[in-house]
């Protein structure tokens, strides 16, 4: 019983064989093997997150921070590296909405609750909350100015030059993002709960430790690889089927991307968040989930359009729909909200729940051209 609520969520990786396989007997079985592909990648994505932490215990700080930082959307990227090749721009911006969203509603509002349940009153740091909200409405700026700039020259008898907007924002983002984690890791590190600098023989024990209990760097390093090339596998078979699996199911690829696939691309992080929240560690739980949507928008966002100019049909632009600006907004306004008093309880997750179900519905009632 003990190995099932521990490792439970292993079990899906026999998915991963049963979808290769199906791919190559039975290709007909669109939805099935897409489904088969977005569970594999679950816990896959777990994997790398724990082998990430693992190297990020032993190599220190500075080094282990920023791998974090690479690797933790590193699910996201590759699929949306697939869905570039494929020309599948709509669903690569929809799962970039909808990790953002489900980041901040989803992920937060039930951390809240959870953690609500078993403690009346969480508190956490309300100077390092605010940095990590401002960051994100700063970093959701970006991507709504090209949308902006575009239903207000519509009329324009000389169109603005849309992609090279498109583009320079994409670069200033990825900017702010590399100078963010110079703050994070260096400058200001104390906000972030780091640890205080220790003498040689506390390393010396802690790596010691660290050792121990999480296992060594080889280890790690080869599940980092395997779990990568598992995720590359199941994204390259997810995006193959995504357009069947949308027709036959009655869906848009734009609830697909909001929905289905920000979540399995998310799916470590929001378990992580339950756990800290229940816990009683919000400072945790939150930085997960504000920090991994100002990732998604500073470093997932531009890396995709760079990416773009190597691998897709044509460069990809920033111009999201109305309706995935108008998510956005929303959720980065909510939690702005909750997180400015550095407190929170049981009622503030629904009603952050309940904002992300709105809004889920919506992408789901949406008509095919919004």
């Amino acid at each position: 019983m003990n190995f099932l609520k521990r490792h439970g969520i292993l079990l899906l990786l026999v998915l991963a064989p049963v979808a290769i396989v199906l791919h190559w007997l039975a290709p007909e079985q669109h939805t099935a093997i897409f489904f088969a592909s977005v569970l594999a990648i679950v816990p896959l994505a777990g994997q790398m997150g724990h082998a990430t932490e693992v190297l990020a215990e032993r190599l220190g700080g500075g080094i282990g921070g920023l791998l974090n930082a690479t690797f933790g959307n590193a699910a996201e990227l590759i699929i949306g590296a697939f869905a570039l090749r494929a020309g599948l721009f709509d669903l690569v911006k929809a799962s970039l909405t909808g990790s953002i969203i489900s980041n901040v509603l989803l992920v937060f509002g039930a951390s809240a609750l959870v953690g609500g349940i078993r403690h009346s009153i969480q508190r956490f740091n309300h100077t390092a909350a605010s940095l990590g909200t401002t960051m994100l409405f700063l970093s959701a700026i970006g991507l709504i100015v090209p949308a902006v700039l575009h239903w207000l020259s519509r009329l324009s008898p000389d169109p603005p030059r849309e992609l090279e907007l498109d583009t320079a924002i994409a670069v200033v983002l990825f900017v702010t993002y590399t100078i963010s984690l110079l703050f994070q890791l260096r400058t200001h590190r104390n906000l972030y709960g780091s640890p205080p600098e220790s003498s040689p023989e506390e390393e010396a024990d802690a790596d010691l430790e660290a050792a121990a209990t999480h296992g060594n760097v080889r280890q790690a390093i080869i599940t980092l690889l395997l779990a990568t090339v598992g995720v590359v596998v199941m994204s390259e078979l997810l995006v193959d089927e995504v357009t069947e699996t949308a027709r036959r199911l009655g869906m848009s690829e734009l609830f697909i991307g909001v929905v289905i696939v920000a979540l399995v691309g998310n799916a470590a992080e929001h378990y992580s968040a339950l756990v800290m929240a229940a816990r009683n560690n919000m400072d945790a739980a939150l930085a997960i989930a504000v920090g991994s949507s100002t990732q998604i928008a500073l470093f997932v966002s531009p890396a995709l359009v760079f990416l773009s100019y190597l691998i897709a049909p044509h460069p990809m632009d920033l111009l999201f729909s109305l309706f995935e600006i108008v998510a956005i907004v929303l959720a980065v306004l909510a939690i702005v909200f909750v997180a400015q008093d550095g407190e929170t309880h049981w009622m503030e997750g629904v009603q952050l729940l309940a904002v992300y179900f709105i809004l889920v519905l919506g992408f789901y009632f949406l008509p095919l051209s919004h």
